[in-house]
């Protein structure tokens, strides 16, 4: 008789346990109906606004190149340098870089301005391009300007006495 009660006792507290996960269950269904017609008042609100005036146009700079080389083309068929300066590189290594990859494609003076302005990523071509209108003429003035900004960042030359503290083991 003792293990008859205890069996209903089980029955009773697990309908219990059912009921309560039943009722969570409405409630959770509840709120995700709710979120659902929430996410699709906001998606009509977003398709109503009007996109033109939302969009921000691209920001319009100056070129500092000359005309000779604002008119020269780079030929379809040319793939860009791989390398790219962020401002806080060694200038030298990534001219020395930059100069390695044009030797092996080749390319004239003008092209190698353009194509070194698409090696510049953030501060420096925020730098680039506050540089005055038309002001570069050729790549040497280019790469001595570019040298003479990022100065700070070049590493410095090793000195003798670092050589005091190399051990062999």
């Amino acid at each position: 008789m003792g293990m008859m009660q205890g069996l209903q006792e089980t029955m009773a507290a697990s309908k219990a346990e059912q009921e309560r996960m039943q009722a969570d269950l409405t409630g959770s269904q509840a709120r995700t109906d709710e979120l659902h017609r929430a996410n699709e008042e906001l998606r009509r609100g977003w398709r109503d606004v009007d996109e033109p005036e939302t969009a921000t146009p691209p920001r319009e700079f100056s070129m500092p190149f000359s005309q000779a080389i604002l008119e020269t083309t780079i030929p379809n068929t040319f793939t860009g340098p791989k390398v790219t300066f962020t401002g806080i590189e060694d200038p030298e290594a990534h001219l020395t870089a930059f100069h390695t990859q044009m030797m092996l494609v080749g390319d004239s003076d003008a092209g190698r301005c353009k194509l070194f302005m698409s090696t510049l990523t953030r501060m420096a071509m925020d730098w680039f391009v506050s540089l005055p209108e038309g002001h570069i003429m050729f790549f040497t003035q280019l790469s001595q300007l570019f040298r003479e900004q990022y100065l700070a960042n070049r590493a410095p030359p090793p000195v003798s006495h670092d050589l005091f503290d190399v051990k062999q083991y």
